[in-house]
């Protein structure tokens, strides 16, 4: 199994980072589906302040470009995205339209 983290900040504001918590309180099970279906088994995400870290726990048949293409494909988790985006910034090295950033590990105790 490989893991990926991945970082992205939220709008710093505390109203809309309450919403967006709750959001993830009851996350629809389409997204939920689109995340297993990739080969994601395990999606974590941690928050300090307005800044959010994902780990990503997946598969051998996980490809981020595959994914990227069946969500690109299903009206639901662009509807999710779209929605999500309200609360989401992007960092200030992000290319155009990129969302979560995919981090270097520099680090790992041997």
């Amino acid at each position: 199994m490989k893991r990926y983290c991945l970082a992205l900040d939220l709008v710093d504001d505390p109203a809309l980072i309450a919403e967006y918590e709750r959001h993830h309180d009851t996350i629809w099970p389409e997204i939920v589906e689109s995340i297993r279906s990739a080969g994601i088994e395990v999606l974590d995400i941690y928050r300090t302040g307005n800044r959010l870290f994902m780990i990503m726990e997946v598969n051998d048949h996980f490809s981020f470009e595959e994914k990227g293409k069946a969500d690109a494909a299903n009206p639901k988790v662009q509807e999710w995205e779209t929605l999500m985006w309200k609360f989401q910034q992007a960092l200030p090295w992000a290319k155009p339209g990129e969302k979560w950033i995919l981090m270097e590990k520099i680090f790992g105790l041997p």
